[in-house]
């Protein structure tokens, strides 16, 4: 009896260890969904978007992808869908920016005799170039395939974060071979300078240093081949018998072998910005073997990670492929820049040292600091920390924080200093793991006009990084329209910064410069012209500049930047109140509102920017100055409004296409829009840590905080029709403003929406 008891005992012991257990290991080993299968890495690819098919890790070094053009505007991203032909595959490329450059290292397969030309889109035939179909691609996050027609090649591609991984599967038997082309490059005036090394008749290193739209570029290269290849120079255009002691300005290199049909050649390729070693290292470390498939495997895994931060239930395959591709795209850029040591290639290209975590390049920062950098301030706030970090490291070595930084190099690309909102958003968010004082200094030096102590490139870049727009916003409190290129968008950008310092300074205790700053931010005010409604050029004398017509645009030449009045008036994000104030109140701002979204799509003048685009009215969501538009019907007691604009946008200016972009993707800017207001809000003022609710696309999401807790948003009887939200609840309590905070989000918890066909 005594021992049944004790066995009893026991076995009630086991059977509560192992409910413990399983309940432990489900929740710990809870299969992480694999929503990379709903993205499409060929959205973007057509029209003006801009991005490329390829494969990358997120934030990688390396981006090997497929270069189908390397001229014009639609050539940023090295493919245009619309094209038939395959110049090669490259390792760096840029992600939906509206100029182009990178393209390094191009590695093209051939079979037959080999050509030393790229050959021209109209007649592949006349190089090395080959045909392709799209019904013969096939692409998923970390993975490209394509079948090469002209050659029957069938290649793939797979990365690391610093190395390509490519296989060529030759169909047919003969001679057989690999082009690597040091002249190619996605930009049209990059004024090279070229190496070659062999080390062995299996590896082969090189170096490109070129000039483009970063003025300063170095970049080397380590190859290896799983099999031995024969090798014979060309430059400019002629074979050489040995390579040149000096930099050549034109190196191609032909590798040949001898395959079999179905025969597989491998290569694989490490890249860095700082020399031999570090590329030699970076490829060591991270493919030490052949195993392509395990390559492939391991992107697929690490794409699925970043993917699950946020899943979705509910909507159309179509809605969810959108979404995730947009997700995607914001997980590309900025680029890891440091090599596997954390060396990395400083502001003022010296070689650097950091023990404490990757050092990055790619800093859109006029696109992202809108919706990009805040998103990932709720999904990734390390990441958030090692972008402010790098920021402030580019800070200490070029003596300014960035505008637009590539590989190393203040581009002066854009306008304002929008480093300064991606900081203090951060910042009153309370994700501070940097030097907060250093920041402070960093954002106060941004606003100021000084052309001493920072290292420019170039005079060209000199001039627009520190623009004489900064002196006269300091010396005559306005920036005069004949005097200043884009003056009344850089006024408007200027106000939003000083806005962004006044709230951190306020935080620190910084009293006078609180006031200082805010009292800047209210510099606006004065390019609003009550006679016409709009925000206008100022001439030094004080007189409006004429002629004037809010439809008028000439790109990069009038006074506003990438777009015309209709969309720059409503350029006040940090001051709602006061600008529905200086246009007479909330009924007049309405109307205007209502106008701007309403009134005629048509565009005035010989210049147009291309970069207005993905039109409503006037109203331009291909660009990113009107993104927070849609939202300001929230502040003036109209949500439904805001709900019904941000709903027919997502519907009609995304799609599940090549041309599934209204305008460049812009670093994951483009997406990260879409990726917050498909959830259910939009961060309409960064810096501010409050978040603006419009139209929950799915029934339910889940954020998975990295804290380990989840905020949940519901949304109750969702439809296509049903897009109008009747009530909403935040953790069981009634919200009476379509506001809530980064703090309530970030703690968990629920978020419920009731939706309907009417507005309420």
């Amino acid at each position: 009896m005594k021992n049944k008891k004790l066995l009893s005992f026991i076995l009630l012991i086991i059977l509560i260890v192992f409910l413990a257990l399983s309940q432990f290991f489900s929740q710990s080993f809870e299969e992480i969904p694999d929503n990379g299968k709903y993205v499409n890495t060929f959205i973007g690819t057509g029209g003006h978007g801009h991005t490329f098919p390829g494969a990358t890790t997120p934030f990688g070094m390396v981006q090997l992808s497929p270069d189908t053009r390397t001229l014009g505007w639609d050539a940023c991203g090295g493919y245009h869908h619309t094209d038939s032909s395959i110049i090669g595959f490259s390792h760096t490329h840029l992600s939906g920016t509206g100029i182009s450059d990178l393209g390094d290292f191009l590695f093209m397969p051939f079979s037959g005799k080999a050509k030393v030309t790229p050959g021209t889109p109209e007649d592949p035939d006349s190089g090395y170039r080959s045909r392709f179909n799209h019904s013969n691609e096939k692409s998923s996050p970390g993975f490209y395939s394509v079948l090469l027609k002209d050659y029957d090649i069938k290649a793939e591609l797979t990365t690391t974060k610093r190395a390509g991984f490519h296989k060529y599967k030759f169909l047919k038997e003969g001679k057989s071979g690999i082009i690597i082309d040091l002249s190619h490059t996605i930009y049209p005036d990059h004024k090279p300078n070229h190496q070659f090394k062999i080390i062995s008749n299996t590896e082969i290193s090189g170096y490109k240093g070129s000039g483009g739209w970063a003025v300063t570029q170095d970049i080397f290269f380590k190859a290896k081949f799983n099999k031995p290849f024969t090798v014979t120079f060309y430059e400019n255009g002629k074979k050489i018998d040995a390579l040149p002691n000096r930099m050549s300005k034109k190196l191609l290199a032909v590798l040949t072998f001898n395959t079999k049909a179905g025969e597989e050649v491998l290569a694989k390729v490490g890249i860095s910005s700082l020399d031999y070693e570090g590329a030699s290292k970076n490829l060591e470390t991270e493919i030490n073997h052949w195993d392509f498939d395990k390559v492939k495997n391991e992107a697929h895994e690490t794409w699925k990670k970043e993917l699950s931060k946020i899943n979705v239930k509910g909507g159309t395959e179509n809605e969810k492929t959108i979404f995730y591709t947009a997700l995607y795209h914001t997980s590309i850029a900025p680029n890891t820049f440091s090599d596997v040591d954390f060396r990395y290639r400083g502001m003022d290209r010296e070689i650097h040292q950091t023990d404490k975590e990757n050092i990055y390049t790619v800093f859109s920062l006029w696109d992202t600091f809108r919706a990009y950098n805040p998103l990932k301030t709720i999904t990734d706030p390390d990441k958030t920390n090692e972008f402010i970090n790098t920021l402030l490291t580019k800070y200490d070595q070029g003596g300014i924080l960035p505008m637009w930084e590539l590989q190393g190099n203040y581009t002066g690309c854009m306008i304002g200093y929008h480093a300064v909102p991606v900081i203090v958003d951060a910042y009153n968010k309370g994700i501070r793991s940097y030097d907060v004082k250093k920041a402070y200094e960093a954002v106060v030096h941004a606003s100021t006009y000084n052309t001493t102590d920072i290292f420019f490139p170039s005079k060209q870049v000199k001039n627009i990084l520190m623009p004489k727009g900064k002196l006269y916003n300091e010396t005559m409190d306005f920036i005069p329209a004949d005097l200043e290129n884009e003056s009344v968008s850089k006024a408007l950008e200027y106000a939003y910064n000083d806005w962004c310092i006044a709230q951190m300074a306020k935080d620190l205790g910084k009293t006078d410069d609180y006031n200082r700053f805010m009292k800047r931010s209210k510099k606006y005010t004065q390019y609003y012209d009550t006679k016409t409604g709009f925000m206008r050029g100022k001439n030094a004398d004080g007189n409006w500049r004429e002629p004037f017509d809010p439809r008028y645009s000439k790109h990069r030449k009038d006074d506003y930047t990438e777009g015309n009045a209709y969309q720059w008036s409503w350029f006040v994000p940090h001051d709602v109140q006061g600008l529905v104030d200086l246009v007479g109140g909330k009924e007049t701002f309405i109307k205007n509102l209502d106008v701007l979204f309403s009134t005629s799509s048509e565009l005035v003048g010989d210049d147009v920017s291309g970069d207005i685009s993905g039109l409503i009215g006037q109203y331009a969501h291909g660009n990113e100055p009107s993104h927070h538009i849609s939202h300001m019907y929230n502040f003036v007691d109209q949500p439904w409004k805001t709900q019904e604009i941000t709903d027919q946008i997502m519907r009609e200016l995304y799609f599940n296409d090549p041309n599934g972009l209204a305008g460049n993707e812009d670093c994951g800017q483009m997406s990260a829009w879409y990726v917050l207001n498909a959830i259910g809000f939009y961060s309409f003022n960064p810096g501010d840590p409050t978040y603006s609710i419009g139209r929950p696309i799915f029934d339910e999401v889940e954020i998975n905080l990295p804290t380990g807790k989840k905020f949940i948003i519901r949304a109750e009887n969702n439809s296509r029709d049903n897009k109008y939200i009747q009530s909403t609840k935040l953790n069981g309590k009634k919200l009476d403003t379509p506001f809530f905070t980064h703090e309530q989000l970030i703690a968990g918890g629920k978020m419920e929406f009731t939706m309907g066909k009417l507005p309420k």
